[in-house]
């Protein structure tokens, strides 16, 4: 796998005895500060927003009625 223009940079600057910034680094950086909570019962029912929208499958539900003219 390829290297990226950065990681070339950062291994230059450590040969050639200078810092390199990835020590700078947070070590807030690495943690997931997301919260995951399961889905209420609202979020369930309101998660299909447009219920006729078409289906992968092409069933969706809705038909069409053509009268004779």
């Amino acid at each position: 796998m390829a290297k990226s223009k950065a990681k070339k940079l950062r291994e230059k600057l450590t040969r050639e005895g200078r810092m390199n910034p990835a020590e700078k680094r947070s070590p807030f950086v690495f943690t997931d500060m997301r919260t995951r909570i399961t889905k209420s019962k609202k979020d369930h029912l309101y998660q299909f927003k447009h219920k006729n929208h078409q289906s992968q499958t092409g069933n969706d539900g809705s038909f069409f009625w053509q009268t004779a003219i």
